[in-house]
């Protein structure tokens, strides 16, 4: 009877494990509503349709002495929430220049969005991907690229509905189901270089993140001719990674991934990250990045785990400057963090990486609050849809 009890308990957690990643695809109802109210809102006032931003300060959009930063994102609120506690922290917010890139379904509400509201002092630029005119060759770079990894997240998504079946498994293959793994946001940062010809150095956000503090030094640091500058070591001590080892994102029975990487190595984190695009423009990281997707791809798609990261850590590799561990403290998706309240605070920037994003209802309201402080919900299109505070 014991044992019957404890393989029922079991199952439950697993069942609940997957019920929690299949609802962090869900879009609120309040969200869609938003969406839609601000579609209507570029369809019937000019203002919304304003140019972004107002002439006077175009100039702005590639003058290095202004601190740049990159959104890719095709949720608004989420876009929002970043730029405002970015300005509401920054000691000088004139000189922020927000440069978000969103698809074409989602272009005219993020657009409408920000040519409504007033960003105190800030430039915010808005974007579609189907306002950019690449070249052939970065066309087919991109098509490809998004093909190889729906055929990994097929690969694993077949083997865990495996799992699904018999109702056992590792819960750390749920994580094929993140709606991550197949977003074309997502995956685009690789083209950073490619999607802002102009700019030489930024700062890239998720849009999943909450700026608690004044970054301006970022665009100071010295990452000594690196390309991007990361999070690699943690809060939590010698041997501890802010994220994951090389372990959890690769498959070191394969002979390859064996003979190349150290699966004990901690993997540096993607969310808050400087780039500087000069010297990426000088290596070969991208075209990198394409031979170890074709990699995977030959060799029966068992490399990695599906994800933006496991190939980028394998692309960038000599290339990343780690920086202090206080600019990024991730995870606050998976768990509201079992850290002193003062290492929390004292985090430039939180990010809720994990499934439990803070606009669905699955996230914990100690998570939420700290999220839902900078939603405008005196907002008359956010109180008309009902945003849960």
């Amino acid at each position: 009877m014991i044992l019957k009890m404890e393989q029922k308990i079991q199952s439950a957690r697993w069942r609940e494990s997957i019920y929690w990643h299949l609802a962090s695809h869900g879009v609120p109802k309040s969200l869609h509503c938003l969406c839609l109210k601000l579609a209507e809102e570029y369809a019937a006032n000019a203002v919304a349709r304003s140019r972004l931003p107002q002439p006077e300060f175009v100039s702005r959009l590639t003058d290095p002495s202004f601190h740049h930063v990159v959104l890719l994102t095709d949720n608004v609120l989420a876009a929002s929430v970043v730029i405002s506690s970015a300005v509401k922290n920054s000691a000088q917010p004139e000189k922020l220049v927000f440069h978000i890139v969103t698809d074409k379904k989602t272009y005219t509400s993020m657009h409408a969005w920000f040519a409504i509201s007033n960003i105190n002092s800030a430039v915010v630029e808005v974007k579609g991907l189907h306002q950019y005119d690449w070249s052939h060759e970065v066309n087919v770079g991109v098509r490809e690229m998004l093909e190889i990894h729906r055929l990994i997240w097929s690969h694993h998504y077949d083997n865990l509905k495996k799992d699904l079946e018999y109702d056992t498994g590792n819960e750390r293959n749920l994580e094929v189901l993140s709606p991550s793994c197949l977003s074309l946001m997502n995956h685009l940062r690789i083209y950073i270089p490619e999607l802002f010809p102009d700019l030489k150095k930024i700062v890239f956000l998720d849009d999943d993140v909450v700026v608690q503090h004044d970054i301006s030094s970022l665009w100071q640091l010295d990452i000594n001719g690196k390309v991007v500058g990361a999070v690699v070591d943690s809060w939590c001590g010698h041997e501890c990674c802010p994220g994951r080892k090389y372990m959890d994102y690769f498959n070191f029975s394969n002979p390859v991934i064996a003979s190349n990487l150290d699966h004990d190595r901690c993997g540096w984190l993607y969310g808050v990250n400087v780039f500087d695009l000069q010297a990426w423009r000088m290596t070969s990281i991208t075209s990198a990045y394409h031979q170890w997707l074709k990699l995977s791809l030959n060799s029966g798609m068992t490399l990695w785990r599906p994800g933006a990261l496991p190939p980028a850590l394998i692309a960038f590799e000599g290339h990343v400057h780690p920086i202090d561990p206080s600019w990024h403290l991730a995870g606050l998706g998976y768990w509201f963090p079992p850290v002193g309240r003062q290492i929390l605070e004292a985090a430039a920037v939180i990010h809720f990486s994990g499934p439990a994003k803070p606009w669905l209802e699955i996230s914990s309201p100690e998570v939420r609050s700290l999220w839902n402080r900078h939603v405008n919900f005196s907002n008359e299109l956010v109180r008309k849809c009902r945003f849960m505070g």
